[in-house]
């Protein structure tokens, strides 16, 4: 899926959002698999604020967004903090990646994940980051868990509020297929003008990414809780996994 009209309010609707504990994290993660530099993919870079703090330490960083109006959100920041000329952006779809080389890292955040589609399109995404990356390339993405699309999102609705909006997001379960269809409702309080986006989000079985893992040369060298950073639990509402490239082959690699 592709942000819209919600971009231009996505940063104040998203207030909320931790990215200077979610960019501590995965700064530690690469850094502690020997990646404190060197080109980075940020896969579903929406407007950027982690794209951002991982420009201004040091990586190359290249936004990947299906959203023209998101990477435009993202370059009048990145002007803004003088962190242009450490950013290139690409509007294209993850299942569609071209690189047009090699990276040494790769993050995916904030249920980017998610929004890919069923469990063949979730692999095909897992695959085109595997293709890019180099041999102890370090890959750390989060995933919205099937307990949050049941216990949390279910079929509820939630009003939203930020500055010259308001608004709400719906949601609609279906335990059998491991989706949720979401529509967020906005309208803007000065001009009164109403905009909806509606997609899709889905889940995967915890054993099902270890295995596309697996399948396309990652090991996984870790898996927490993706909002406190500590172990996984039952009930946790989002997984964060860093996974380190062992080999270039698709689909295959050493006995």
């Amino acid at each position: 899926m592709a942000y819209n009209e919600f971009a231009y309010y996505y940063d104040d609707l998203n207030a909320a959002a931790d990215y200077d504990a979610l960019f501590a994290y995965i700064h530690g993660e690469l850094t502690a698999h020997g990646v404190r530099d060197g080109l980075l993919a940020d896969l579903g870079c929406g407007t950027g604020d982690l794209t951002l703090r991982l420009a201004a330490a040091g990586y190359d960083v290249i936004g990947v967004d299906r959203s023209a109006e998101m990477l435009s959100v993202l370059r009048e920041k990145a002007d803004g903090q003088g962190l242009a000329d450490r950013i290139l952006l690409l509007r294209q779809d993850i299942l569609q990646l071209d690189l047009y080389g090699t990276i040494r890292a790769a993050v995916a955040t904030f249920d980017t994940l998610n929004h890919i589609g069923p469990a063949d399109r979730f692999a095909q995404a897992i695959g085109k980051a595997a293709f890019f990356m180099e041999e102890g390339g370090v890959f750390v993405f989060d995933l919205n868990t099937p307990y949050k699309h049941a216990a949390v999102l279910g079929n509820n609705t939630f009003p939203l509020e930020g500055e010259g909006v308001t608004g709400q997001w719906q949601n609609r379960h279906d335990l059998i297929a491991g989706t949720v269809d979401i529509t967020i409702t906005l309208t803007d309080t000065d001009t009164g003008r109403t905009s909806r986006e509606q997609f899709t989000e889905y889940t995967y079985p915890l054993v099902f990414v270890q295995e596309c893992l697996k399948k396309y040369g990652f090991q996984l060298t870790r898996a927490a809780d993706g909002e406190d950073f500590g172990s996984l639990r039952p009930h946790s509402q989002r997984w964060i996994f860093t996974a380190v490239k062992q080999y270039t082959q698709e689909g295959g690699g050493p006995a």
